[in-house]
């Protein structure tokens, strides 16, 4: 029974998860990435059962997004024609994703993550203004083909494993759509949150989550995220623009030092 509740965690390492939980909440509702912060604090924890991890992780994470979407839906404009599309084949896409997880060595996830931090960091330098103004690429049913596409691709990778799922979210829909990142966070919040549902369908029934670990990092991530989208409301485009510029810089030194370390 403590298996399948706690994952035989001592409590101060059940209190080490929740910690984390909690800066992950925070940082995952303004720019995302707070799979990249939990999730590699549960393999730690329990690096003999990965997939456990990455249900326990997911159920976690859905309490918090569902949230954070909740709150930015009330304080931003939520563009249903094209986010509700996008939302619906992400959760399609996890769903495949998820059932694939036990397919993908960790070592390539990290690699890949690590190419497309590097990208994103190398554009946003480069160009110093996207996401600080609304700039719409495409309208109609073209912008809902290119927020659908994204956003299967986007869902597949968030339920194979999911490290930066939010942050490549908000990344595409900032320099792909034009949104500004506020508007973004929001958008990304709904994608995100429909993608940890479609990957909870596959883990849940498998045993893949330890459930009582889940239920306390939820109700920290849950705060996590009311603070992150309180501050990214208050305070604005050009705010979550820097943090997500910092997150990503620490996300790159941070896998590219796992990596050398073998």
């Amino acid at each position: 029974m403590h298996a399948v509740l706690f994952a035989h965690l001592a409590f101060p390492l059940v209190l080490f998860a929740c910690a984390a939980a909690l800066v992950a909440g925070t940082v995952d509702a303004m720019v995302g990435g707070g799979g990249l912060i939990q999730l590699p604090v549960l393999l730690f924890l329990m690096p003999h059962t990965p997939v456990l991890a990455l249900g326990t992780n997911k159920l976690a994470s859905v309490v918090g997004t569902s949230t954070a979407a909740g709150r930015y839906i009330r304080r931003t404009k939520v563009d249903w024609r094209s986010a509700g599309p996008m939302a619906a084949v992400a959760l399609g896409g996890s769903f495949l994703g998820a059932a694939s997880a036990r397919l993908m060595p960790a070592a390539v996830l990290d690699v890949v993550v690590l190419v497309a931090m590097v990208g994103i960091a190398v554009h946003l330098w480069r160009n110093k203004t996207v996401g600080l103004v609304e700039r719409i690429r495409f309208e109609g049913a073209r912008r809902i083909a290119v927020m659908a596409a994204g956003g299967v691709v986007i869902g597949f990778w968030d339920g194979l494993a999911g490290p930066g799922t939010g942050s490549l979210l908000i990344f595409f829909l900032v320099s792909a759509i034009g949104l500004e990142f506020v508007g973004a966070s929001a958008v990304a919040k709904v994608v995100n949150c429909a993608t940890n549902v479609g990957a909870l369908i596959v883990f849940a029934p498998n045993g893949s989550v330890a459930w009582g670990l889940a239920a306390a990092m939820a109700v920290c991530n849950l705060s996590g995220a009311l603070i992150g989208t309180a501050l990214a409301t208050k305070r604005g485009a050009t705010f979550v623009r820097k943090v997500f510029f910092g997150v990503v810089s620490l996300l790159i030194v941070s896998l590219a030092s796992k990596l050398a370390m073998g």
